[in-house]
């Protein structure tokens, strides 16, 4: 690449990420009471929320209501332009309407405004000029200061888009940490993916895919290999006869006994197992056998429901499930 075009999208990079970062810094420093208020508003009136905006705030809306949805805020998106060929039918008397918009005075912003408000529902405008029509008429306004476009043209929405967005992401966390929203709600609405199961995988439901691999600590090796062998997780349990735990024997464990002893034909389980094998609760979500593992430089976990010998899982399986 030409050095001097290397420099230039350098330059241009950096010079927008300032821009940018610079004006999300002096948004944290100008939160108004209105817009706290308007957050309070949302949370006390437990409705649903309709965001709406057109253009480039469309877009930034839609992700808006994605947020909302996935942390507890029930909410929906109506583009504006739509909204007045016959999308307002979406709209009941209680919900709160969000309308973002940068300048505030777009014909389709002008026109939808009178109709929400005719509709009796409370208007919050996201908007970066205060002096607009769609401020002037909404019940709150969150005003989102804006001096410049990261466009050297000041005409491409960038840093208007980046403010309404952080913004969105502020109000969904205040409205998240007001209702206590708690992991396991999180994980009821994300049950897909690495993230879903992050939360709400167990141990238990893990090890169900696996055999039960366990010897006695009077078996021979042969007995031992066969179990390792044939069980296909690498390692064996090693029970007492009263079918306590007692010990653990890997694959690793087999070949450090292989090469320090001299004669194996009179080994037992018990002999080689070691007496503290590393265990997790059946009730244990898996990410925590994964730190387990993690934290032990081991890929094999011995599952205890109580105190007994439920299970094993391996790490395989947590790669399986997308867990890593």
């Amino acid at each position: 690449m030409n050095p001097n075009i290397h420099k230039e999208i350098e330059e241009k990079i950096f010079t927008t990420l300032e821009i940018e970062a610079k004006a999300l810094t002096n948004l944290s420093l100008h939160i108004s009471d209105e817009t706290i208020e308007a957050v309070h508003h949302i949370y006390e009136s437990n409705a649903r929320v309709i965001v709406t905006g057109i253009g480039k705030s469309a877009i930034v809306a839609q992700k808006i209501v994605a947020t909302f949805n996935s942390t507890g805020t029930t909410a929906v998106f109506m583009h504006a332009g739509d909204a007045i060929h016959g999308d307002l039918g979406m709209m009941g008397g209680h919900d709160v309407v969000i309308c973002i918009s940068k300048s505030g005075d777009t014909p389709e912003i002008k026109v939808l405004v009178p109709l929400i408000k005719g509709f009796g529902n409370k208007l919050i405008a996201m908007v970066s000029n205060p002096a607009s029509y769609l401020a002037i008429h909404s019940d709150y306004v969150i005003h989102l200061p804006l001096t410049h476009e990261a466009d050297p043209n000041n005409l491409a929405p960038t840093t208007s888009t980046t403010l309404q967005m952080a913004m969105g992401d502020a109000i969904a966390v205040a409205l998240l940490s007001l209702r206590g929203f708690s992991q396991e709600q999180f994980a009821r609405f994300h049950p897909g993916g690495s993230l879903g199961k992050q939360l709400y995988l167990r141990a238990k439901d893990i090890m169900v895919h696996n055999e039960k691999p366990k010897v006695y600590t009077s078996d021979h090796i042969r007995t031992l290999i066969m179990e390792i062998s044939s069980k296909r997780l690498g390692a064996t349990a090693v029970m007492d006869d009263n079918e306590n735990l007692k010990g653990i024997i890997t694959d690793g464990d087999l070949r450090r006994m292989l090469e320090n002893q001299g004669s194996v034909s009179q080994l037992t389980a018990g002999d080689i197992m070691n007496i503290r094998p590393r265990t997790i609760d059946a009730e244990s979500l898996a990410v925590d056998a994964l730190a387990l593992m993690r934290g032990h430089s081991i890929t094999v976990l011995i599952v205890l429901a109580g105190n007994r010998y439920a299970g094993m899982i391996h790490l395989h399986d947590l790669v399986r499930e997308g867990i890593v």
